[in-house]
């Protein structure tokens, strides 16, 4: 059963699957990081200088006791981290589409590559060989 595994782990599919894993994550947090520190405040002060993630909806406020601790937080809707997940998706799902986008035409291009001309077949040579017993 090691054995199997071993083979199993070994196998080039696995690999690439861990690789391509590991760069998504990268890609991932590369992404994130670009929304939330470059994005989001540009989108902010296009709307004029909101801050999407302090949005929300207060269904019961928090309860201060006399000395100033919460006796019982706040109970909101959190709106506005909602609406940065859904710019996040956008600009992530942009961003994909571009490298996928990219890819094709790279691909495409070595695709149109020309074929190297078709040498003598099978047929041809057999055809010559004969020829060739005949005389």
């Amino acid at each position: 059963m090691w054995k199997e595994f071993k083979e199993f782990i070994m196998t080039g599919n696995v690999i690439d699957l861990a690789v391509a894993v590991l760069l998504a994550g990268a890609v991932g947090m590369v992404v994130n990081g670009f929304v939330t520190d470059i994005m989001m405040p540009i989108v902010g002060s296009v709307s004029g200088g909101v801050d999407f993630s302090d949005m929300k909806y207060v269904l019961s406020p928090a309860v201060v006791a006399a000395d100033g601790t919460v006796t019982t937080p706040e109970n909101a809707i959190m709106y506005g981290k909602w609406i940065n997940s859904i710019i996040n998706l956008i600009i992530v799902g942009f961003v994909l589409f571009m490298i996928v986008k990219a890819y094709g035409k790279v691909r495409a291009k070595k695709e149109e590559a020309p074929a190297p001309p078709p040498g003598p077949t099978e047929i041809d040579l057999l055809k010559e060989i004969r020829d060739a017993l005949k005389k």
